[in-house]
């Protein structure tokens, strides 16, 4: 669908590696297909991931007593937040989807990721209060969460030594993303590409370009709690 827009946001060190690889046909199977795809590469923009009171460029509504929360939601609404705060917030606002490509960290994201979702994504740009889930202010967006795993498929089931690839998804998908309103699309996940043959690497660098041909026609999943604990 021509005119649509993607923004990437890439957490990985090393363009060689399999998430490099996935970030890159993403980017040339997008821009076949939509008016624009954009890349945040935290790591070659040495990301800050830290939130702290240099985030805020004006005085403080506190000083005595420095809450981020609050000094980030007051500074948002005088625009008074770092440039690069407010230039990954207009990526964000302009795109129609946003997917993050990341390794699995201790079942979560790579700090600089973390740090990017801490500070873009605060009260007054991605919700309020009320206004968060499906009255966040994100809720006109598409989020997918594209990553790869350390262990194999078999790890990440409900018997498996993991347990269940869902549980790890409910703080990421619904406690960050569906919080803020976006609508969220069924994870791409990559389990064990270090630990697979050249071939299946293939396969899942292959099964990722097939499915973007299509992105537009998915429906989002159903942000419940059944649908990570249930399922």
């Amino acid at each position: 669908m021509s005119g649509k827009k993607v923004l990437i946001v890439y957490a990985h060190q090393e363009p060689k590696s399999f998430n490099g690889s996935m970030k890159q046909v993403a980017v040339e199977e997008l821009s076949k297909r939509v008016h624009e795809a954009s890349m945040s590469d935290l790591y070659t923009m040495n990301f800050e991931p830290r939130a702290t009171r240099n985030d805020v460029t004006g005085a403080l509504s506190n000083p005595e007593v420095f809450k981020y929360g609050v000094e980030a939601y007051e500074a948002y609404k005088k625009k008074a937040l770092t440039s690069d705060i407010l230039e990954e917030q207009r990526k964000v606002q302009e795109a129609d989807l946003v997917i993050f490509q990341f390794p699995l960290y201790w079942f979560s994201v790579p700090a600089i990721l973390k740090g990017w979702m801490d500070r873009v994504l605060c009260q007054g740009f991605a919700l309020d209060v009320p206004g968060f889930y499906d009255s966040g202010f994100l809720k006109d967006k598409l989020a997918l969460l594209s990553l790869t795993t350390g262990g194999t498929a078999e790890m990440y089931t409900k018997a498996g030594v993991n347990g269940d690839f869902r549980y790890f998804l409910w703080p990421l998908q619904h406690g960050t993303l569906h919080f803020c309103g976006f609508k969220v699309l069924a994870p791409q996940i990559s389990f064990g590409p270090e630990v697979s043959s050249e071939q299946k690497r293939k396969v899942m660098l292959s099964s990722w370009v097939q499915r973007l041909k299509s992105i537009w026609k998915e429906e989002p999943i159903h942000c419940t709690r059944s649908w990570y604990f249930q399922g």
